[in-house]
């Protein structure tokens, strides 16, 4: 197959504007639009309610693994997995951090709704556990103790 010089020339063009854009370019196309009040809320019920998760109802099948006492509150290991049927995503907010909305984790149908991440924390703190299925949400939570806080 012969490439023509106007083809080369279109596709060559059409990467380096892609290059150009950033590395970023390519993922925010197809990512989930950012819940900017969401994650600029001071206040644990304005993250709430930036969700539309006002009304959680406890619930034993969502999971969170962390540890009781994280020595330095810069790097506080967390896993999260929702057996809640149709879990669409997974959001942790620390109570006491300044800005409490850490991470939101969208699902697509049929993925298996566990999230693992890092976070930092600024002081010991309950940290809870949003997962939103079928448009309800189901909250867990767990308290974790800081020797050294991460966010100041």
């Amino acid at each position: 197959m012969k490439v023509k010089r106007r083809q080369f020339l279109q596709v060559a063009v059409g990467a380096s504007a892609l290059a150009a854009l950033g590395p970023h370019a390519a993922r925010q196309a197809g990512a989930a639009e950012w819940n900017k009040v969401g994650f600029q809320a001071k206040a644990v019920e304005q993250a709430l309610e930036s969700l539309g998760a006002a009304g959680a109802v406890p619930s034993k099948d969502v999971i969170v693994k962390a540890p009781d006492i994280a020595e330095n509150g810069a790097v506080v290991p967390i896993e999260v997995t929702s057996k809640i049927p149709n879990t669409r995503s997974i959001a942790i907010i620390a109570d006491k951090n300044p800005f409490p909305l850490v991470a939101i984790f969208e699902f697509a149908n049929g993925a298996e709704a566990y999230a693992s991440t890092r976070m930092k924390m600024s002081a010991t703190s309950n940290v809870r556990v949003l997962a939103r299925a079928d448009d309800k949400f189901y909250t867990a939570s767990r308290e974790v103790k800081i020797t050294i806080g991460g966010c100041g």
